[in-house]
């Protein structure tokens, strides 16, 4: 149990926290550069922002890991896991911000049903990243029924951290039933850099929501950590 959690603050530092600041910082880009926000161009930017945070944070985390106490971590090796759950990230990434456009269409829908819907679609997108990745990436370990279970499980736990950025929204229903508001909304009155720091704290802290469940639930030697 200790194990698992240990790793689980491991990838919030190293992967969770550093997408969402990468989605966020790559949304504040695109809006200068004037892409609406329901534009393909801006789910791309957004989406390849996302996932560079994600290859970055990974591989240099590494290379401090390496350089303070474990020698023996192949950088290279690191860099190509990097490549791995980066693309997944885009994957997610690039789906996050049309799947809650089609879910706040008409104002219809409460805070939860985006929520929701945004932790299974955005889930669904970085598992099929992973899972493709796996055949035309060579250096990953090939598909098969033994890691389709391991991806399901870390795709389902960045669907936490995917449903937690909707909490950053405070524009829908002015907020209404945002029960992530306080802890993580970004404010019209909020710098860039503050915006940035609220979108990796609500990725960090969706995705310790739900693999903390997992770490509790899951038999020993079944879950993906493990």
């Amino acid at each position: 149990m200790l194990s698992r959690f240990s790793v689980m603050a491991e990838v919030t530092v190293s992967k969770l926290i550093p997408a969402g600041m990468g989605w966020q910082a790559a949304s504040v880009v695109a809006d200068g550069m004037g892409m609406a926000g329901d534009s393909a161009n801006f789910a791309l930017a957004t989406g390849a922002g996302d996932g560079a945070a994600v290859f970055a944070g990974h591989t240099m985390y590494n290379v401090v890991k390496k350089t303070v106490y474990d020698p023996n971590i192949s950088i290279g090796g690191e860099a190509g896991t990097g490549i791995w759950l980066g693309a997944a990230a885009v994957c997610s990434g690039t789906l996050w911000q049309p799947l809650v456009n089609a879910l706040q269409a008409g104002d219809k829908l409460p805070f939860e049903a985006i929520f929701g819907g945004v932790w299974i679609g955005c889930g669904l997108a970085f598992f099929t990243g992973l899972r493709v990745g796996r055949v035309i990436m060579p250096w990953m370990p090939a598909a098969d029924n033994s890691n389709f279970a391991t991806d399901a499980g870390l795709s389902m736990a960045v669907g936490g951290g995917t449903a937690f950025f909707v909490g950053t929204d405070v524009a829908y229903l002015n907020g209404d039933g945002n029960f992530l508001r306080p802890l993580v909304g970004v404010e019209d009155v909020d710098p860039n850099l503050i915006g940035v720091c609220k979108a990796g704290m609500s990725t960090g802290l969706g995705f310790v929501a739900a693999q903390s469940v997992q770490n509790v639930v899951y038999p020993a030697k079944q879950a993906w950590l493990d």
